[in-house]
């Protein structure tokens, strides 16, 4: 039986072209060893599977061939290459900084480092993970790193940069390797597939480049997986079904179903995903990608920014016709909100429930908004049926029919008051000046906190706005938030000196608004919208957000700095007696 050898081993690159999305460091480290201008020291770092001991490999094998070919490539027929390819090289030293991290394997290393190399030019050293070695090991490796023998080089590899001494930095050249891109994963597992004779479709082969996540070696370990899975054929529905991946098929239909306002059959659907086992926060995270492709997807100019296949892709700018760009931008904003809280939600179904409810009232507001201008065309046109203003010359015969007395006692202009119902704009009576001060207080309340009856209009309106991306500021911020008190809390409101106190915090450029206890969040949620829509449009940017946050540590402050009304009343009649005897014998309403 012939040994079986993993695609990400048996189709490792050997030579510097064949390295997949990594083009400016090769050609930067071919000219290098073209014009002879080899550094004592390199710093590869980038994520996993990009290819950065690959290249650390190729280098030292280049360097050290007898015959390069034109292109500065190794040509892997030498007696050097042949012992690196069978691996019985003493020119190239691995060592892995994981495992050997301590004062001594440096030590050891460094004697190592002067014994010269017996075949070729060069003894080159590739520390792996070297942000693994101890702290006392990099400083035991400084000097050595610094001013090696002619005839070392060191070549440093790392998945985490930030680790490493900015000593051990500077005396290295850095090399980032870049994540590869999908398009690229997916043309090297087009070539790997026809060396192993096998037929893939091109939508499979994008989701193993899009789970692989910028990593060619991952992208090689699915691949196999996947060929395990279904033999000589990969399919679409059987990649996504061994990597359990959700179908694109799914958010087109829940897109439809939200788009035709049918939200009983959208939320039976996002159970029906919840049954196949997969994760809420999966798929609102999805949800918000869809609803991101299909709006890249409306101007033909940025179609290029959608990663899937050229079937998908079709079916993404055919969809993407039905949906209008407002729909798509707030429909991303209530998914991304939700993706943000999903975390430290109680009830996250529930989260994600209303999250559809909401991008499921968006497209019904549409339909009413587009209805409603036509509304008041149709109101205005019977007004000018309003041809009592012509009756109103009834009473200009009268002078000319005056000339007989006779007729004065003809009571047909009586009519007239028939015009009156015409004008029933007599308001009711108010009861009383206290009572209409009362209610006038009640409503007061009810606007600013949000349960009025122009509160469900005014979320409508900041839910269906557009706004730009313009940037801002902290003080941006701040000063938006101090102009939504003084136009919508009036002067004297204990709202007005709340919100005054409780300014928006950056935390991580996320803003933050501190309160005391659950109710009081409870409350200000409510009216969230209302206030969202008024800061992005003082800022102009629809990207902006906010959150309520319960820091109980506020309790015990803003009860010694916010009172009721009835409070600061007590707290004065104990301090000045004679306020009780204006009380009751003044009269306070007017006050």
């Amino acid at each position: 039986m012939e040994e079986y050898i993993v695609s990400a081993r048996k189709y490792r690159p050997d030579t510097f072209e064949s390295v997949v999305g990594q083009d400016a460091i090769t050609q930067t480290l071919k000219n290098s060893i073209k014009n002879n201008q080899l550094g004592q020291a390199y710093l590869f770092c980038g994520p996993r599977g990009v290819g950065k001991t690959t290249c650390a490999r190729i280098f030292a094998k280049t360097i050290n061939c007898s015959n390069p070919t034109e292109n500065f490539e190794p040509c892997n027929e030498c007696e050097s290459c042949r012992a690196f390819i069978e691996s019985r090289s003493f020119n190239i030293h691995e060592l892995d900084a994981a495992s050997n991290n301590s004062v001594e394997d440096i030590r050891a290393l460094i004697e190592q480092v002067r014994i010269p190399p017996q075949i070729g030019s060069y003894s080159v050293y590739i520390i792996d993970e070297v942000h693994m070695l101890s702290q006392a090991a990099f400083n035991a490796f400084l000097k050595t790193l610094e001013e090696p023998p002619k005839h070392a080089i060191f070549i440093l590899a790392t998945t985490e940069k930030h680790k490493i001494l900015p000593t051990i930095l500077s005396r290295c050249q850095i090399f980032d390797f870049n994540r590869i891109s999908v398009e690229d994963i997916r043309n090297r597992l087009e070539f790997v597939a026809q060396r192993e004779g096998i037929t893939a479709e091109s939508d499979a082969l994008h989701v193993i480049a899009q789970k692989a996540d910028g990593a060619m070696r991952d992208a090689l370990s699915i691949f196999d997986q996947i060929v395990s899975f279904c033999g000589k054929n990969i399919t679409y529905q059987d990649t996504i079904k061994n990597l359990n991946v959700l179908d694109y098929e799914v958010y087109f239909k829940i897109t439809e179903t939200l788009l035709a306002g049918n939200y009983s059959e959208a939320l039976m659907i996002f159970d029906d995903v919840l049954k196949k086992g997969f994760e809420g926060g999966y798929f609102i995270n999805g949800l918000a990608s869809h609803y991101r492709d299909l709006l890249v997807c409306k101007d033909p100019g940025t179609t290029s920014l959608i990663e899937v296949g050229e079937k998908a892709k079709a079916k993404y700018m055919e969809y993407a016709q039905k949906c209008s760009v407002p729909f798509l931008f707030n429909a991303i904003q209530i998914a991304n909100s939700c993706d943000m809280s999903y975390r430290t939600s109680q009830n996250k179904r529930l989260l994600i429930e209303l999250s559809l409810l909401k991008i499921c009232n968006l497209s019904t507001n549409a339909f009413a908004m587009q209805q409603t201008p036509q509304a008041p065309v149709q109101q205005v046109q019977p007004k000018p049926v309003q041809t009592v203003a012509p009756q109103k010359p009834a009473p200009a015969p009268e002078p000319t029919v005056q000339k007989p007395v006779s007729i004065t006692p003809k009571p047909e202009p009586t009519p007239a008051p028939a015009a009156q119902p015409i004008v029933p704009k007599p308001a009711p009576a108010p009861n009383s000046d206290a009572e209409q001060q009362g209610n006038g207080k009640i409503n007061l309340m009810k606007k600013i906190v949000g349960l009025d009856d122009t509160h469900e209009d005014e979320t409508t309106k900041a839910n269906t706005a557009t706004y730009g991306d313009k940037a801002y500021t902290k003080e941006d911020v701040i000063s938006a938030w101090m102009k939504f008190v003084a136009e919508k809390c009036p002067e004297g409101t204990r709202w007005r000196s709340y919100f005054k106190s409780h300014i928006p915090e950056d935390q991580n450029n996320a803003y933050i608004v501190r309160v005391e206890d659950d109710s009081m969040q409870n409350k200000l949620s409510e009216r969230k919208d209302v206030m969202l829509g008024f800061l992005r449009k003082e800022l102009d940017n629809g990207n902006f957000d906010f959150t309520f946050t319960v820091d109980n540590s506020l309790l015990e402050e803003n009860s010694k700095k916010v009172m009721t009304q009835s409070e600061l009343l007590e707290k004065i009649k104990e301090t000045n007696p004679e306020v009780e005897k204006i009380i009751t014998e003044g009269d306070f309403s007017q006050a």
